[in-house]
């Protein structure tokens, strides 16, 4: 009587099994035809418009990525240079829309670098400007930040200018990992510096400009990783280089015994060590003490009597490590049954946690600002971690009550990513 009709629950639930079933019929049918066609070579436009009706619904689906592919290749012997430029066009919005659905769809992203890179005059701006706009949205879409490095990369971008990208983001939000991640890959670019490593050491002024950005967002949000794994990154716990620590000969075994700083394997096309006597090359075979030859800290070979020969007043034995271009010396006297040659480490450089920065100035006031933020925050276990890494950077010996006084603060799970960590530490 002049009343709408309201559904029920259960008519409600039925109209969508309905809808659904629809749906699904029309997408296996579409799907059918277009896998019909494949097989048949029928690459045509008609492919695309299938595609398209399951795609704009499924990103994801990625062997009709592969069919458009197809398809397009295809097209481009046929047609004209101002149809395939209206075809490209209309691509590249079918794309976006796409992305719309699903922004992170792998098949997507990778479809649009695809044509992009058969393109021969690209609008990279165009596609900057993409980026800008979906990590306006998400700024953690680390499909879309894979994306903007591949289109910077292409366009030839400076990276101050990609710099400057992720200064807005960061500003925008701290908790952005990708956003200080970038930043890792575009400073070593921006402020090359000889012998710095595969880590890319800062000069001074640049790196207390970004720890004091770092600092601010982790007092903004001390919960947050990212800002403290950049923070990490800055402080630049590189590998030491390697070194050859300790060189022996022994007369009576007939064996040279070589030490190095970490396990290595020997033997390889690029690791090779060689051994002079009496400055003449000698051939000879390395090997492990337990036999496996696998990756040790320890390597040795038998020496032939004629380098041991006690006749002369002295053998010169020298050792070269190809792969890092470091050699040891060290010599056997007469009357003598071994000679050997060993680095001086004291206490604090055998325990010294590696990082590469160097000016204990640095360290202090980072220190320093992390103790400030741990009585404002006394159980937050990533100010915690940096404190004792900083400790032991400084002066191991110098802090050991303290460092052991905040590892009992730490919890239970903390101590024990925290130890889980340990064998890459020197200590």
């Amino acid at each position: 009587h002049g009343r709408l009709k309201v559904k029920t629950s259960e008519e409600q639930a039925e109209a969508k099994r309905l809808e659904r079933e629809q749906k699904l019929k029309l997408y296996q049918s579409a799907t059918q035809a277009v896998f019909q066609k494949r097989q048949a070579g029928e690459l045509d436009e008609s492919v695309l418009e299938l595609t398209s009706q399951i795609l704009g619904a499924n990103p994801d689906f990625a062997t009709l990525w592969n069919c458009r592919r197809e398809v397009l290749q295809q097209l481009e012997t046929q047609k004209s240079p101002e149809e395939l430029a209206a075809l490209v066009k209309a691509e590249l919005g079918f794309l976006e829309s796409c992305l719309r659905v699903n922004p992170k769809s792998y098949g997507t992203w990778h479809h649009r670098c695809w044509l992009l890179g058969r393109l021969p005059e690209p609008n990279w701006t165009r596609e900057l400007e993409l980026c800008a706009r979906f990590l306006e949205v998400d700024e953690r879409n680390f499909h879309c930040w894979d994306y903007r490095r591949f289109v910077a990369t292409q366009a030839a971008v400076p990276p101050a200018e990609e710099l400057a990208f992720t200064d807005s983001l960061i500003t925008r939000n701290f908790s952005n990992y990708s956003s200080w991640h970038y930043r890792s890959c575009l400073l070593p670019q921006l402020h090359p510096q000889p012998d710095s490593g595969p880590q890319g050491r800062l000069p001074e002024d640049v790196l207390l400009k970004e720890l004091e950005l770092v600092q601010n967002a982790f007092f903004t949000d001390p919960n947050d990783q990212s800002a403290w794994f950049y923070h990490r990154w800055l402080l630049g716990r590189a590998d030491p280089q390697d070194a050859l620590r300790c060189l022996h000969v022994s007369r009576d075994e007939a064996c040279l015994t070589v030490s190095f700083s970490r396990p290595l394997l020997v033997g390889s096309r690029t690791e090779i060590l060689l051994l002079m006597v009496d400055d003449s090359p000698l051939i000879v075979e390395w090997r492990t003490p337990d036999g496996r030859n696998r990756p040790s800290h320890v390597w040795l070979c038998d020496l032939p009597a004629a380098s041991l020969n006690d006749q002369l007043p002295q053998h010169t034995f020298r050792v070269i490590w190809t792969a890092g271009d470091v050699q040891k010396e060290c010599v056997l006297l007469k009357g003598r049954q071994e000679g050997w040659c060993r680095d001086s480490t004291t206490d604090e450089q055998l325990f010294r946690c590696e990082l590469s920065v160097e000016k204990s100035t640095v360290l202090q006031s980072e220190l320093e600002s992390c103790k400030e933020l741990q009585e404002l925050e006394p159980e937050n276990k990533w100010c915690l971690l940096t404190i004792i890494l900083l400790m032991r950077a400084l002066d191991p010996l110098l802090y050991e009550k303290e460092t052991l006084q905040y590892f009992q603060t730490l919890k239970p799970g903390a101590r024990g990513h925290h130890s889980g960590g340990s064998h890459q530490s020197p200590a």
